[in-house]
C-alpha cells in the first residue's frame, strides 16, 4: 500500500508516521518531482532534511527549508514541487486527531522532543492499533506539533485580476525597483484602489509583501545551491552583505545557517 492510499484511509491508526527517501522502493518517494492538484483525508505534516519543498495553496504560496514541519489539514487542496530533497519524515492524521491543529497550511519549527518522538513513531505498524502506551507517545507528539511556533514563509496572493498582475509582475522580475503606482497604472486600477484592495486581500502591505517574495525567492535559489552573490543579485540588493544582513533581520540566522541541517 502506498502513502497516497494511507492518507485516503478513514480507518487504522489515527496517527501514522513514515520514513521517506529517495531510494527505489521508498514508500514515500522524494527526489525532485512535481504534485499537481489534489486533496487528501488525512491531515499531513512533513519535514525534509535537504532541499526545498514548495507547496501551493488557493490563498498562496509557502515553502518548506531543511528541518521545518509543513502542515496541510485534512481535505485542503494543495499542490507540491520537491526540489532535491534526499530524505525526511511525516506524520498522517485522522481529522479527529487534526482537531486543535492549524486549519490552515503552515510551516512550523520543529524540537528536538518532536523529531525523537516521530522517529518512535515510524516505527509503529501502520495496520496495527496503538497500544496504550503508544496512544500516550502519539498524545505528546500532537502537544508538541500545537505548541510549535509558527515561522513566517507564507506568500499570500490576492484574488482579484488586476491586483494579481502587480504580484505576477513582481515574481517574474523581483530585483525591479518599479513604484506600485506604475505597477497598478500597467494593471489597468488605479494606485489608491490597488492599495485597499492589495491590503485586503493579502494582509500586507506591498513593501512588505515584496521583501517577502524576495525572501521566499532566496531561499529557493540558496536551496538549489546558487551562491549567496548571485541570488543577492538577481533579487536587486546592492550586495551579498546587504542581503545578508535583510535576512538575518527577517529569520535572526545568515542564510547558511537557516539552510543548514542538524545532524541528529
Amino acid at each position: 500500500m502506498d502513502m497516497e492510499d494511507i492518507g485516503e484511509r478513514a480507518d487504522g491508526p489515527p496517527l501514522i508516521a513514515f520514513w521517506g527517501s529517495d531510494e527505489p522502493g521508498s514508500a514515500f518517494r522524494l527526489g525532485t518531482q512535481e504534485y499537481d492538484w489534489h486533496a487528501h483525508m488525512r491531515g499531513q505534516l512533513f519535514c525534509i532534511e535537504s532541499g526545498l519543498v514548495r507547496v501551493d495553496t488557493p490563498d498562496g504560496s509557502w515553502l518548506l527549508p531543511p528541518q521545518r514541519a509543513g502542515w496541510i489539514p485534512p481535505g485542503v487542496m494543495h499542490k507540491a514541487g520537491i526540489n532535491g530533497v534526499l530524505s525526511g519524515w511525516g506524520i498522517l492524521l485522522t481529522p479527529g486527531a487534526s482537531a486543535g491543529l492549524p486549519t490552515t497550511p503552515c510551516v512550523l519549527s520543529v524540537s528536538d522532543v518532536l523529531r525523537a518522538l516521530v522517529r518512535r513513531a515510524t516505527t509503529w505498524h501502520w495496520e496495527e492499533k496503538l497500544s496504550a502506551q503508544q496512544r500516550r507517545l502519539a498524545a505528546v507528539l500532537l502537544d508538541e506539533v500545537r505548541a510549535a511556533p509558527r515561522e513566517s514563509l507564507h506568500l499570500p496572493m490576492p484574488t482579484d485580476r488586476r491586483v494579481l498582475r502587480i504580484t505576477e509582475a513582481v515574481l517574474q522580475d523581483p530585483a525591479s525597483e518599479e513604484t506600485f503606482q506604475s505597477l497598478a497604472q500597467q494593471a489597468g486600477i488605479s494606485e489608491r484602489s490597488a492599495r485597499r484592495l492589495f491590503h485586503a486581500e493579502t494582509g500586507m502591505s506591498f513593501a512588505n509583501w515584496r521583501q517577502q517574495a524576495r525572501l521566499l525567492l532566496a531561499l529557493e535559489h540558496l536551496s538549489a545551491g546558487i551562491p549567496i552573490a548571485e541570488v543577492a543579485d538577481s533579487l536587486g540588493y546592492a550586495s551579498a552583505s546587504s542581503f545578508i544582513a535583510m535576512f538575518r533581520k527577517a529569520f535572526g540566522l545568515s542564510p547558511r545557517r537557516y539552510l543548514s541541517v542538524r545532524k541528529s
